[in-house]
């Protein structure tokens, strides 16, 4: 296992603790091909469904021969992982796509996908000896590094925008006792800075260019095909901003194509908010220059204007024939209330993936007969304060809001409003 540079190929070593090259490309895990066939690789990994206890009760160290096989005793999990495939029929009907599955990664231990990157990117620090952890985030990724440094016993230092993280996630930063740091400005001024500070400081650096984080998170795609005994669905499609997850994806699939464990790849959709679409602004004029923008949308976790892993999600994009939409910030809350009153639950971003898929089978993208794997990426209290207003506040009222209603204390109040629903 060797990291190489996809901008000029320069190797260096697996423990080599920069993210970038001094050429500025970003770094990939490069792993030999294992000694197992596909077969005997699916039959391992199947073996380890169910275990108890350890570091082989993850969803991730599952597969810990293509994630990070040098880890040995250094693992640092929850465990994470193990994440739900859902068939909610009410969610289908509205997407008008039958087909369609909810992998529910808000189920991880601190409510969102970042989980699954950080047990491998906390572990490689922990391994390298790092001192401190760090990293910028809309909220998910801060939350997450909190949890898993203080499961290591590494300072944690989380950089985030002012007013621009959801209350439910800033929380879980300053529970988990990472020092908070409010930055005057947005993402990606948090993210300047934190790559200032892990190059000037020696921090070690924990957003998704980590490539550890990428080995983590493409375990979403692995664990995916496991619980459909191997047989990929047409589509996955994913939320898109800093394009850390799009680009896992793409690895994930590249890999398990290359390693024998599937014969073929689904296609890949990224869907961004409308008021944050660099990535769907590139994608329209076929990858050929960059659109950073200033990013503006309800749905916070990809509330990201110039995303960081963009060389990495067009390749991912390219090798699968893949598309990139957009959704307005009403379609993504529509979504939402749709995904909440199935009894499922997502955060705003989460939605934006069935969103899409509503949009790409209108759009004749996807076809309605179709098998569709979208990916809810954060829990739904995650953003509590989001829910409030859509539900009592937003003006004019959504045709899906579900305000409380005042009553007096009387039986018969509540039969009037029992007639009612029927």
């Amino acid at each position: 296992m060797i990291q190489r540079c996809a901008a000029c190929g320069a190797e260096y070593a697996e423990s080599d603790p920069r993210a970038e090259c001094p050429c500025g490309g970003l770094l990939d895990i490069e792993h030999p091909a294992p000694s197992l066939t596909g077969g005997e690789l699916r039959a391992l990994f199947d073996s380890r469904l169910g275990e108890p206890t350890g570091a082989l009760a993850s969803g991730v160290w599952r597969f810990r021969e293509i994630v990070h096989p040098a880890a040995g005793n250094d693992v640092v999990t929850w465990p994470e992982g193990n994440t739900p495939l859902l068939s909610r029929e009410v969610v289908s009907r509205w997407a008008a796509c039958p087909g369609l599955l909810l992998k529910h990664e808000g189920q991880n231990p601190t409510g969102s996908f970042k989980d699954r990157g950080m047990t491998v990117a906390v572990t490689q620090a922990r391994r390298l000896g790092a001192s401190a952890v760090a990293c910028a985030t809309t909220g998910n990724t801060g939350a997450s590094l909190a949890a898993y440094a203080a499961i290591a016993g590494i300072a944690g230092l989380v950089l985030v925008p002012r007013g621009g993280v959801a209350a439910g996630k800033l929380a879980q930063v300053m529970a988990y006792g990472a020092r908070t740091l409010v930055v005057r400005g947005d993402f990606d001024a948090c993210l300047r800075l934190a790559r200032e500070v892990a190059e000037e400081l020696g921090v070690y650096l924990l957003n998704s260019i980590n490539p550890f984080r990428v080995e983590g998170q493409k375990t979403i795609v692995l664990e995916l095909l496991q619980q459909l005994r191997w047989d990929p669905p047409a589509w996955i499609v994913v939320p898109a901003g800093n394009l850390g997850n799009t680009a896992a994806f793409g690895k994930a699939l590249r890999e398990a194509r290359a390693f024998g464990l599937v014969s073929r790849v689904p296609r890949l959709a990224a869907v961004q908010a409308e008021g944050a679409a660099p990535f769907a602004q590139s994608f329209r004029d076929g990858f050929r220059t960059r659109h950073p923008v200033t990013a503006e949308t309800v749905a916070s976790a990809i509330r990201i204007g110039d995303p960081a892993s963009f060389d990495r999600g067009v390749r991912a994009i390219r090798e699968t024939n893949g598309v990139v939409t957009t959704v307005s910030d009403a379609e993504i809350m529509e979504a939402k209330a749709v995904i909440d009153a199935a009894g499922v639950g997502c955060e705003p971003a989460s939605a934006a993936s069935v969103a899409g898929v509503r949009r790409l089978v209108r759009e004749g993208v996807i076809w309605a007969d179709e098998q569709v794997a979208a990916v809810l990426t954060g829990h739904l209290l995650k953003d509590p304060g989001i829910v409030t207003w859509y539900h009592v506040d937003a003006q004019p009222r959504p045709p899906l809001a579900n305000p409380p209603i005042e009553i007096e204390a009387r039986v018969s109040e509540v039969s009037r409003l029992l007639k009612k629903e029927r």
